[in-house]
Parts: C-alpha cells; structure tokens; sequence
C-alpha cells in the first residue's frame, strides 16, 4: 500500500523484536517494563525513530511528563516531517504551543488505517453521513429549495461514507484526502467523477470561484486547528446560495482545544466567529455526537452555513 510506514526498522532485528515486546507490554498496561525495554532500545539505535516515539509514550503512562517531553523533542528532531506526530503530544505535555497537524502524520495514520477505517467507525456508532445529510435536508426544507445540488466537493472524504450518503441529491462530485490509501477506497465506491490525493485547503485554491453548489466534510476538520483558511476558500468555490455542511468536535470551554485523542475540539463561539470571519451565513448550528469514544458520546456539532452573496 502508499504511503510512509508507521514503524520502521531500526536495522536490528534484536532491537526491533524489543520494540515489539515494549509495544505488547504496554498494550497490557505494563510501561514500566516496557519504558526500560525502550531506553536500552535508545541508547543502541539512537537514531530509531519510532523506540523514542514509543519511549515517550512509555514515559507518559508513568506520568514523567518531562521524560517523555524529551523522548518525543527527540522523535522529531529525528523526523522533520513528524509522521508520528510528535509535535502534538509535546504541545499536549505543554513543551509547545498547539500546532497544526503535519500533513505527513494525517496521511501516515490513515494509509496505515484504511482498511480497518469503515469497521472501526461502525464500532464507534459514526453518524458523520446521517447527521450531514439531516442538516442539509432541513436547511434546503426550511429556504423552501429542493434538496438536489449541481456540484459537490467532499474535503477529507475518506473512504466516501458521506459521498455515498448524499450520492442520490448531487449530480457531479469531487472529493480529496490526504491519505492515498483512503482515495484508493473512496474510489471504489463509483460516487466520485475527481479523487484528489492532498490537503483539503490546497484542493479547494485549485478549483474555479463559484464552480459548486456544495461543500461538505464529515469528520475531517476535527484535524485542522484554525478553520479560518478551509472556510474561506470554501466560500471562494461556493456560487451565491450555494451550501457548506460539516461536522466537529466541541468542548465547553473557547477557542480550539487539543484532546487526548489529538484531535482539536472546537468551541460553538469559536466555529460561529469563523463563519462570520469567512463570510459564510450560519443556517444551523446543533449539537450532535458524530462517533462514540470508549462508550461515551463525544461533544460535537453538526453545521449548514450558506454563501449569501
């Protein structure tokens, strides 16, 4: 498959069976054995990205946060393009300010993650599509328009559940992720007449002003910090009238928060203001859990926005 992958070799067999062993130690809450299995890993292949990785999660679930702090400082030293996202948990530590993700960890975590993606979103009860395709329903109910679009453009399609939702009330739609293996899937679905294997907000600059009648993203702006840029050039592509649908993660707090899950959760004031800030219309904006983490709900919203003029 594409993509970069998740755990290299250090060149040692030894030292990479070590690797392993730490891995399904911590998988069985044992990181203090795990933590001494991955220093000595450290200090024969220092140059090994994924032992710190790894020593730095060891670290953290021993609750040495400076410990851990400099095993992932060190991680990305070693990977400028932070395909493990090492930038993150050092701004969740508090070492750095919150980032935005690198385009090298999304696309790293999805291709690795692709096959698996559809089955686990089943067992964490996704409604991303259901709750997308309710909210465009009823703002094209409540404008009195018919709930049927020209030209629609998915942003972090993944593998197309939401494509495939919609797929009956768009007539053309594009779509792009970052993960080449999520394009790969999405295409099999038969919905989409353009794939695009990229970053959403570069997708969006390449397309003509007031080309589509739809924008959309289920579950994918949860990996983008500032919103500012992805709305603004959507309503760049939107013609007048034309509709954005999307979902996030919230918190009850302002502003944009980075969960445990390195996720960002953004605050209602905070999604209202950058709407406002793009020049998008809100039409609704209702709270509405996408997906369930370890049985619980998670605080999200689901949003329709509008291009007014």
């Amino acid at each position: 498959m594409a993509g970069a992958p998740l755990f290299l070799s250090s060149g040692d067999p030894t030292l990479d069976r070590r690797v392993d062993w730490a891995r399904a130690l911590m998988s069985e809450g044992n990181a203090s054995d795990a933590e001494t299995l991955l220093a000595e890993v450290a200090e024969r292949a220092p140059g090994f990205l994924p032992g710190w990785f790894l020593l730095g999660e060891a670290r953290e679930a021993l609750g040495d946060a400076a410990g851990a702090g400099d095993a992932y400082a060190r991680a990305r030293a070693l990977d400028p393009e932070d395909r493990l996202g090492a930038t993150l948990r050092l701004a969740r530590l508090g070492r750095d300010e919150t980032p935005e993700m690198s385009a090298a960890y999304v696309r790293t975590l999805f291709d690795q993650y692709a096959e698996r993606f559809d089955k686990a979103l089943e067992r964490l009860d996704y409604r991303g599509p259901e709750l997308i395709h309710g909210a465009l329903e009823a703002a094209c109910q409540g404008l009195g328009r018919p709930f049927a679009f020209a030209h629609a453009h998915d942003l972090g399609c993944g593998t197309g559940l939401v494509g495939v939702r919609l797929a009956d009330h768009v007539g053309e739609m594009g779509g792009v992720d970052l993960s080449p293996n999520m394009i790969a899937l999405a295409r099999r679905r038969g919905v989409y007449g353009r794939l695009v294997a990229g970053d959403m907000v570069d997708y969006l600059r390449e397309r003509p002003a007031g080309e589509a009648d739809l924008v959309f993203a289920g579950d994918a702006f949860c990996y983008l910090g500032d919103l500012g840029p992805v709305l603004v050039e959507s309503r760049r592509v939107l013609e007048p009238g034309g509709f954005l649908a999307f979902t996030v993660e919230t918190h009850g707090g302002e502003g944009v928060l980075l969960r445990d899950t390195l996720r960002y959760a953004h605050a209602p004031a905070y999604v209202s203001e950058a709407l406002a800030g793009a020049g998008l219309g809100l039409l609704s904006c209702e709270a509405a859990s996408t997906r369930t983490e370890k049985g619980t709900p998670v605080p999200g919203l689901v949003i329709a926005a509008t291009r007014a003029e």
